[in-house]
């Protein structure tokens, strides 16, 4: 049977701000994203949602971004190798020191939002922060959009990887996603979700905003957690890929 890992991107409320609905997605996923602080939560905030990950006994993973709180990582900011590469350590580190003292392995590293895009198209960027990655342990699976170069650089580093597709985003021809706030850029519908993760996993491929089909490695799926849509969408998946035969699986256990 083809099996999948689902994955969300969690623990992103911080202070009085309550984002996403975490407890309620995480029974439906196998793998997590947990936010280190400089995009979205806080040491509170991080040790909890490390604690509901380890009861639900899913895959923990860091998730990293530039140090844009107020923007909630979604804006690139100008910022050396070296400080990439350590950057990425701190924030490794943080999320670590919470897993080690819930008692659970932390299993992989997926940058978040314009860190994650911005490796998609910066070599340097994507090989300091994979560095970084690295310099943790070289045990970590380095989670990256599907095609991109950080794939194959995370491999020539000796680093695991993981090809992500995204259930709630549009492709671009480049195998890009179209940028937020543009036409396409956001899957709301639930059931074109649904069909096109089905699609992507069986069949490895996606249409694209231009409705050209392109090829697509499907070894893990996104939901962002911050979506309206989460939950439903987690739940609608994991039907929709249950009904298509396929299984889900953490990507630590593949890897």
């Amino acid at each position: 049977m083809p099996y999948v890992d689902l994955n969300c991107d969690l623990g992103e409320s911080f202070g009085a701000y309550t984002i996403g609905r975490d407890a309620e997605v995480i029974p439906h996923i196998t793998s997590a994203n947990i936010a280190c602080g400089w995009h979205g939560g806080d040491p509170l905030v991080m040790e909890q949602t490390v604690r509901l990950c380890a009861r639900a006994g899913i895959g923990i993973g860091a998730h990293p971004s530039f140090p844009d709180l107020r923007g909630f990582g979604r804006r690139v900011l100008a910022v050396s190798a070296d400080e990439a590469r350590t950057d990425t350590i701190y924030q490794i580190g943080a999320l670590s020191a919470f897993c080690a003292a819930a008692g659970i392995p932390l299993r992989h590293v997926k940058p978040h939002g314009a860190l994650y895009n911005t490796m998609a198209k910066d070599e340097k960027l994507a090989r300091a922060v994979c560095e970084g990655i690295r310099a943790v342990s070289d045990e970590l699976i380095v989670v990256a959009m599907a095609g991109s170069p950080v794939l194959s650089i995370a491999r020539e580093l000796g680093l695991k990887t993981c090809s992500e597709v995204f259930a709630d985003r549009g492709y671009r021809e480049d195998g890009s996603l179209v940028p937020r706030g543009e036409p396409g850029a956001m899957i709301t519908d639930t059931d074109e979700a649904v069909a096109r993760v089905v699609r992507m996993v069986c069949s490895g491929e996606v249409i694209t905003n231009t409705g050209v089909t392109i090829p697509l490695c499907a070894e893990s799926i996104c939901v962002h957690g911050d979506g309206a849509h989460a939950l439903e969408f987690v739940s609608a998946i994991c039907s929709g890929l249950s009904d298509a035969g396929v299984s889900l699986r953490p990507m630590w256990q593949t890897r």
